[in-house]
């Protein structure tokens, strides 16, 4: 699922590019693509968080006692 949407990300930025290429300019279509990214990105987010959280559950950090 993460690789899906670091490809996904990453066939946007290519978009962007391209658009520039094609137009020298920042258009609106770019700024639509901008949107796009920014909303892979938060999706992105909350599957690392989703993924650290379910290794936190699965594997929890062993609690070490210190006897003085």
């Amino acid at each position: 699922m993460i690789q899906d949407l670091y490809k996904q990300k990453r066939s946007l930025e290519l978009k962007w590019e391209q658009q520039y290429l094609d137009n020298g300019k920042y258009t609106l279509d770019m700024v639509q693509i901008d949107n796009k990214i920014k909303e892979v990105i938060f999706e992105i987010k909350v599957e690392e968080n989703r993924v650290e959280h379910r290794d936190l559950i699965l594997n929890p950090p062993q609690q070490v006692s210190v006897a003085t």
